[in-house]
C-alpha cells in the first residue's frame, strides 16, 4: 500500500444522516439506504462526492477496540451552507486539521487491510499520532459500490 498524502484540510460542513452504531452493530447498510433515497433534498451541495463519516469518542483506539463501543456514523455531502436544512438531516462541521489519506482498493469486506495497514502499520511509524476529529471516506467517481473489486476510496484519517 501506498504512503498517504498528507493534507491540511480546512473547515468542512457536511449535511446528512446519522446513527449511533458499533464495528459489531454496523448498520451502515441501513443508514446509507436512508440517505441515498433523500439526499438529493440536500442544497447548497459542493460537489459529488459522498462522506462516510465515523465520530469516534475520546480514547477509542488507545486500547484494544472493543467492538461493541458505541460511534456516530454519518452519510452526507459537502455543502457551501447550512441554511435550508431538509427535515431530519442535521449539519456536521469537520473541524480544520492535518489529515493522513489513503486510498482503499476494492470491496468494503477487504477494509480489515486498509485499516490494518495504517493503524498497525502506517502510524505507529509515521511520527503522527491520531487525533480525536472525525474519521471519513470520501467516495467519488472512482467508487463503484462497495461489493465492486476495482472500486476505489479516499480514506481520511486526522492526525496531529
Amino acid at each position: 500500500m501506498e504512503d498517504p498524502k498528507i493534507v491540511d484540510l480546512p473547515e468542512k460542513l457536511l449535511v446528512g444522516l446519522r446513527s449511533t452504531t458499533s464495528l459489531a452493530e454496523n448498520n451502515a447498510a441501513a443508514l446509507w439506504q436512508q440517505f441515498m433515497s433523500r439526499h438529493r433534498e440536500i442544497g447548497h451541495r459542493v460537489g459529488q462526492e459522498f462522506y462516510s463519516v465515523q465520530e469516534y469518542p475520546v480514547n477509542f483506539f488507545s486500547q484494544v477496540v472493543n467492538p461493541s463501543t458505541k460511534f456516530e456514523k454519518w452519510a452526507a455531502v459537502a455543502v457551501s451552507s447550512a441554511d435550508n436544512l431538509p427535515e431530519g438531516m442535521e449539519l456536521l462541521t469537520v473541524p480544520a486539521g492535518k489529515y493522513a489519506v489513503f486510498v482503499h482498493k476494492g470491496p468494503s469486506s477487504e477494509f480489515y487491510v486498509t485499516a490494518s495497514h495504517i493503524f498497525g502499520t502506517w502510524l505507529p511509524t509515521s511520527g503522527f499520532a491520531l487525533d480525536d476529529r472525525p474519521h471519513f471516506e470520501v467516495m467519488g467517481e472512482k467508487y463503484l459500490g462497495h461489493l465492486h473489486a476495482d472500486s476505489e476510496e479516499e480514506v481520511w484519517i486526522p492526525i496531529k
